[in-house]
């Protein structure tokens, strides 16, 4: 009798090794419920502004170098059309389209400093004025003060 309950026992204790390992085992699989994906990951110090479908980054650099970054949503179809609505750039009608004087609350003046904005897409120097230049989903732009 006594051999029964040992070897009964014995093979209780091993269901119940199994079960837990089998338990143990589960808890440490992957599971179905993933974090939702950040709609979008933007770093700490981009300003995001705007509403609208489209968006892209923009650049602005004082003459020291020091760049605000941002990220721009619009429904506008020009970068120039985008940034004035949002009040970030000013300027006046000139022969070749706007000419931007003051961009996020800087200021630069040629006939005064001997400095401008200048336009850049996607690190290269624009070909078009800011106000007849296409917004284009993540295209980079930027606007330099620049001798």
């Amino acid at each position: 009798m006594r051999t029964l309950f040992r070897k009964t026992g014995l093979i209780i204790l091993c269901m119940v090794i199994s079960v837990t390992t089998a338990l143990f085992a589960a808890g440490c699989g992957e599971t179905d419920s993933a974090p939702a994906p950040a709609e979008t990951s933007v770093p700490a110090q981009t300003k995001v502004l705007g509403e609208g479908n489209t968006k892209f980054a923009l650049t602005v650099a004082d003459k020291d170098g020091n760049e605000t970054q941002f990220e721009i949503h619009t429904d506008k179809e020009t970068v120039g059309g985008a940034l004035t609505e949002l009040g970030l750039i000013d300027g006046e009608e000139g022969a070749y389209g706007l000419y931007v004087k003051t961009v996020n609350g800087i200021s630069a003046d040629y006939d005064k400093d001997g400095v401008y904005w200048a336009f850049y897409v996607d690190g290269e120097y624009a070909d078009s004025g800011i106000d007849s230049t296409p917004v284009q989903e993540g295209a980079s732009y930027s606007l330099r003060i620049e001798k």
